[in-house]
């Protein structure tokens, strides 16, 4: 149930009947009522909802929106159901206020619908791709990747819960001359590791767990590749390498609540020949010239501020050749609309590949991506760099042993992701109210400490049907019940404007307002009729903040 949603439709529909009595009594004139919207003001002196029809009618109606408003107001026919008054405010706004009673059918609704209470079919089986982290499997997977995976999970997670088809997707970048960067630096750990001099090249990868990785190769192969043909000892150190970084990439995101559904080779896209058809297309399209041995993309066409390389004058294809590729493949595979999650760093990538998508004749529009800021890592006020253990970047392995799963994924998503995240160990760890992800998993913890108390009195939640919900007028019950009732649209709104954050404020927001009922309004009152109406409440309460952790792909405990 969205009765949120379905106020607003009932509402927009009384002052429709209005205006267009108000017309037929000749008081004022349109031709055609424009597209008005009903909402929930942020100040609620402004009542439970506000419309904006008197301000949009100004032009044909030739009035002030003040005068149009008082006149359609007039004639709404009252009482009208739920509604106690109707007000006009400030330039013209038509604002409603309802009685407390509108919104008790919420909580049947609630405990009915259960975990599927906030769903909705707004994407209606539309099949649409998130691709997120995405990381070079050269390495571990470091805070950027971390937030990355946090984001594009939570929204998957939204689309999901609103309807989409939804496919998760990492694509394995295992091509090119980051790998062929990669072989070097392994072949060079492994000669020395054999006692041989060897020397990585400059811009190839220093990290140390590669000395790892290849003390492990070490074990399987020994110096079985010593003398073997340098480019047969890369090619099995890379073989060998990359299965074991993808196998800790797997791991880690999973531990991390992540799961996907394609794991895509980059190297597939060459193998198959997607790579070399896609550039003979955009050839036959006029959109690639030779220059200095090399084959361009014309970019320039499409806004950019310059051309790009697509094949290398070696006869090598660029990242961005395969990326292309890459992109053609997921639409021919069927998907409406892709998204991809990227760092800020790539912003200036996306209108190049926007571009070449148009010179193939798709609609660049199919295409979004998230970009998301930095991660700064702070620990004692200070910021911190470096990993204790590895003298390098701080992994995702390392934070969620320091902070856990849940408060690593609730405070990567709590702001926008293009502001800058500073991320506080010390409050992630600690166990107290400043703590967000612990004040909200508290209030979950709470609910069940009631509902175990009330069953060792031999007390059960009723069905809703059996409590006198009527009973529910308290201040605090009253705003506990519009939260409840706000999660649907507030998971429609999150998951169409790709905003998880929106979850961890309503999350937030509930948890407050559970805690000051909780504080206000004794649950397991002596008076039968309140405690059973007090006990749907708790237990929607309860429905509501699960669901919404589950989108969040955070744990909701039974204790703290």
């Amino acid at each position: 149930m969205n009765i949120i949603q379905e106020t607003k439709r009932r509402l927009a529909a009384v002052l429709e009947e209005a205006a267009v009595a108000a017309r037929a009594a000749g008081e004022i004139d349109f031709e055609e009522l424009p597209d008005f919207i009903v909402e929930t003001p942020r100040d609620k002196t402004h009542g439970d909802f506000a419309a904006n029809l008197a301000l949009l009618l100004t032009k044909q109606a030739r009035q002030a929106p003040r005068k149009i408003a008082e006149v359609i107001v007039k004639h709404v026919e009252m009482p009208q159901p739920g509604v106690a008054s109707i007000e006009v405010a400030g330039p013209g706004f038509i604002n409603f206020t309802l009685d407390n009673e509108w919104l008790l059918p919420v909580l049947p609704a609630v405990l009915a619908e259960d975990k599927e209470y906030g769903w909705s079919n707004v994407g209606k089986g539309t099949k649409i791709q998130v691709e997120f982290v995405s990381a070079n499997p050269t390495g571990l997977l470091h805070m950027g990747n971390a937030r990355g995976a946090a984001l594009g999970d939570c929204i998957a997670n939204l689309l999901t819960a609103v309807g989409y088809d939804v496919t998760r997707e990492f694509y394995i970048n295992d091509a090119g001359n980051q790998i062929i960067n990669f072989g070097l630096s392994l072949e060079a750990r492994y000669l020395q590791a054999l006692g041989q001099e060897a020397d990585i090249p400059e811009d190839g990868y220093h990290g140390v767990d590669l000395i790892e990785t290849v003390k492990h190769f070490i074990d399987k192969y020994g110096d079985k590749y010593l003398d073997a043909e340098p480019s047969l000892r890369r090619e099995m150190l890379v073989r060998f390498a990359l299965e074991e970084k993808l196998t800790a990439i797997r791991q880690v995101l999973e531990d991390f609540g992540v799961t996907y559904d394609v794991w895509f080779s980059e190297q597939s896209l060459h193998d198959s020949g997607a790579v070399a058809d896609t550039i003979n297309e955009l050839k036959k399209a006029g959109f690639v010239y030779e220059k200095d041995g090399a084959l361009w993309f014309r970019a320039t066409r499409f806004g950019y501020d310059k051309d790009e390389v697509l094949v290398r004058k070696n006869g090598t294809p660029t990242y961005f050749a395969a990326d292309i590729a890459y992109h053609r493949n997921k639409f021919e595979r069927g998907f409406e609309h892709v998204i991809n999650i990227w760092g800020a760093d790539h912003h200036g990538h996306v209108g190049r590949l926007k571009g070449s998508l148009k010179a193939l004749n798709y609609d660049p529009d199919r295409l979004e991506v998230v970009l998301m800021q930095l991660v700064r890592l702070y620990q004692g006020g200070e910021i911190l760099r470096m990993s204790k253990r590895t003298g390098q970047y701080v992994t995702l392995n390392e934070l969620i042993e320091e902070v856990g799963r849940d408060a690593a994924r609730y405070f990567f998503v709590m702001l926008k992701s293009d502001s800058h995240l500073e991320f506080d160990l010390d409050l992630a760890r600690s166990q107290s109210s400043e703590n967000p992800v612990y004040y909200v998993q508290y209030a979950h913890a709470r609910i069940w400490s009631i509902l175990r108390l009330a069953k060792e009195r031999g007390i059960e939640v009723p069905a809703a049907r059996e409590a006198n919900l009527k009973l529910l007028k308290e201040q605090a019950e009253i705003e506990l019940i519009k939260q409840i009732a706000a999660l649907p649209d507030t998971v429609i709104g999150a998951a169409l404007a790709r905003e998880p954050h929106r979850l961890t404020r309503f999350a937030h927001d509930l948890a407050s307002l559970f805690h000051s009922f909780y504080t206000s309004c004794r649950v397991l009152a002596d008076d039968l009729e309140v405690r059973k109406a007090r006990l749907v409440l708790v237990d929607a309460t309860r429905i509501t903040l699960r669901n919404v952790l589950n989108l969040l792909g955070i744990s909701a405990p039974e204790r703290m």
